[in-house]
Formats: C-alpha cells, sequence, structure tokens
C-alpha cells in the first residue's frame, strides 16, 4: 500500500515557535495561578498556591521566576518579529486577521453543531438558515483557528501591558498611580482567563479531535495529508495545485 501525498504547511521556525509558545504559556499558568493568594479567587482553591510556593521556595521566587520566563517568551518573539517578519509574522497576520464574514460565520455555526450533534443533526439545523450540510471552503487556517489566534494575540499583548505596569511599579508609579496598577492586575487575570480559556479550545480542536489530529502532527513533521488540505483547507489547497 502506497504512503498518502504529503503537503509541506509548517516551517522548522514555524514549529519551534509554536511549541515554545505552548512551554511558556503553561509554565506561566502554572505559576500565574499560584501568585493568587486569595482562596476565594483563585479556581484551584488555597492548597494550590501553598504547594507551588514551596516547590519554589517561597512567593518571592516564585514571583521571579513567573517574570524571568515571562521576559524570555517576550524577548523570543521580539527576536521571532523582525527576523520573520516579511517571511512568516506578516503573512500569519493577514491570513489570521482577513475574515470572510458570511463564509466564516456559517462555517462556525455548523462546526460547532456537528461537533455537538454530529454531520447529520447539523444538516437538519442549517437548512432553515438557508445553509446546505457541507462545510465552507476554508484557507490557511479555518475560520475558528482565526478567531482563536485573533483573541490569544490580542490577549497577549494585554498581558504584556499590564504586566510591564505591575513589574515595573515601584520604580515608575507614585502613590497617586495605585489605582493603575490594581486595575493593571484585574486585566491581566482577566486577560489570562479568556487566553486560556482560547487555548483550551486550540488544544481540544488540534490535538483531541479526531478531525483535526493530522493538523496536530503537522506540528511535529511540518507536513499534512493532501487530502486532509483538501477536504479540511480547499482554498489552500486549491492555491497550491495552481502553482
Amino acid at each position: 500500500m502506497s504512503s498518502p501525498k504529503m503537503i509541506f504547511r509548517h516551517t522548522r521556525a514555524g514549529i519551534f515557535i509554536h511549541w515554545f509558545n505552548a512551554a511558556c504559556w503553561f509554565f506561566l499558568l502554572f505559576t500565574g495561578l499560584a501568585l493568587i493568594q486569595n482562596p476565594e479567587l483563585n479556581p484551584l482553591g488555597a492548597g494550590y498556591p501553598n504547594a507551588v510556593r514551596a516547590v519554589f521556595g517561597g512567593g518571592a521566587n516564585l514571583l521571579v521566576a513567573h517574570w524571568l520566563v515571562a521576559l524570555i517568551w517576550l524577548a523570543v518573539w521580539v527576536g521571532y518579529f523582525f527576523w520573520g517578519l516579511s517571511r512568516f509574522v506578516a503573512p500569519f497576520l493577514h491570513d489570521t486577521f482577513t475574515l470572510e464574514p458570511n463564509r466564516d460565520i456559517q462555517w462556525m455555526i455548523k462546526k460547532n453543531l456537528q461537533m455537538i450533534l454530529g454531520y447529520k443533526m447539523m444538516a437538519k439545523l442549517v437548512k432553515p438558515l438557508g445553509y446546505d450540510g457541507q462545510m465552507p471552503p476554508q484557507e490557511y487556517y479555518n475560520a475558528g483557528q482565526k478567531v482563536a489566534a485573533q483573541g490569544i494575540i490580542i490577549g497577549a499583548l494585554v498581558l504584556v501591558g499590564t504586566g510591564f505596569i505591575m513589574l515595573f511599579s515601584k520604580y515608575f508609579f507614585t502613590a497617586a498611580d495605585v489605582w493603575l496598577v490594581q486595575w493593571s492586575i484585574t486585566v491581566h487575570f482577566i486577560a489570562a482567563g479568556v487566553t486560556t480559556a482560547l487555548l483550551m479550545v486550540h488544544i481540544y480542536m488540534a490535538a483531541i479531535s479526531k478531525d483535526e489530529r493530522p493538523a496536530f502532527i503537522s506540528m511535529f513533521t511540518g507536513t499534512v495529508p493532501a487530502e486532509y488540505a483538501k477536504h479540511h483547507h480547499q482554498l489552500w489547497y486549491e492555491e497550491l495545485e495552481e502553482k
């Protein structure tokens, strides 16, 4: 039996930045939750912060570790941004922030119904909306990936901005600016929560959902089966075929 035709999808640089980003995010979430001392606000209760603080040798060390990894993450991303601006970053931003409302909204509605109820039930439910039972053709990124990427990018920028305010509050802010620091803490937590929720959806769609399993594997190999590309990213596949 011949091997399926494979199509190149991810560069080594793209794979590296993806997994580097994932590792940093998990560490920052792990330590960030432990920095929430109030058990009424911490979703994991009082035991989790105490346990993590013990591992790091106290809250001060935990905070330093959190900031250190955050700054390393930011430094690598800034370097990647300028190094790969024309080749990687600009095309990525263009693809993720370019939406075709009718097609993408239809895809979002159908995909969510399909995941919950299955293809047959989805096809029945979308008929009153004037849709057929077929998924709209998608580009390099599908509508769900675009929305998730947009939310994560905006969330990351908010986290960086509020993080810097908290980090340098002792050096550049006075007592009159306490309100700004307090609001930064609140917004930082909210942005972290929203971004984490989007990441959980991304993880489910990419690593757990059988339909998207080839996409997950491609983040290790850099390639996807041609049949997967044709079925899930038809517009991108057709563009490749025309070249």
